[in-house]
């Protein structure tokens, strides 16, 4: 599994462009890969904020994660941008029946596969050694192009999970 992330994102967005990460609660097939693209590339040409295009980046990671970015030193993201976004991630959630919103639902790289495991059985995996401290964990709090780059994936035991967990 290639982890790399650098070289799928816009080079030229501020390092402090805003970040949303939806995970999937299941990962996307192929064909409906191309579908989800097409649909946030069509998002994105058409983004705007008070009449104004909002310079945005939207992609598909890893088969589940959908990554909204919108870099704010050409244009503010106002509530009624960031409700457009939302609508789109809630038009793919009924197009391809999947749950988009769920902030339960935790991801982790294990046995080169993203794999997710209810927050209410974190315990119950790392006891089990399904998980270890140092398994990767995608940290979808992320809100800046900056944290995306060096946060996002991370070992468990860095993670603000650290401190609910017997690590």
């Amino acid at each position: 599994m290639d982890l790399q992330l650098q070289e799928h994102l816009p080079a030229d967005f501020h390092p402090q462009s805003r970040v949303w990460i939806y995970q999937s609660s299941r990962m996307f097939l192929l064909s409906e890969v191309f579908q989800i693209e097409t649909m946030l590339a069509d998002f994105v040409s058409k983004w705007n904020s008070h009449g104004d295009p909002v310079k945005g980046y939207a992609n598909l990671f890893f088969g589940t994660f959908i990554v909204l970015m919108a870099d704010e030193s050409a244009t503010g993201v106002s509530g009624c941008s960031t409700d457009s976004s939302v609508r789109v991630i809630k038009e793919i959630e009924r197009k391809f029946e999947v749950t988009l919103f769920n902030r339960q639902s935790l991801a982790f790289v294990i046995k080169n596969a993203v794999q997710q495991i209810p927050l209410s059985q974190v315990d119950y995996a790392l006891e089990n050694n399904f998980i270890q401290p140092d398994t990767l964990y995608f940290n979808n709090t992320v809100l800046s192009k900056k944290e995306l780059e060096e946060n996002w994936m991370i070992p468990l035991k860095n993670s603000w999970l650290k401190t609910h967990l017997n690590l």
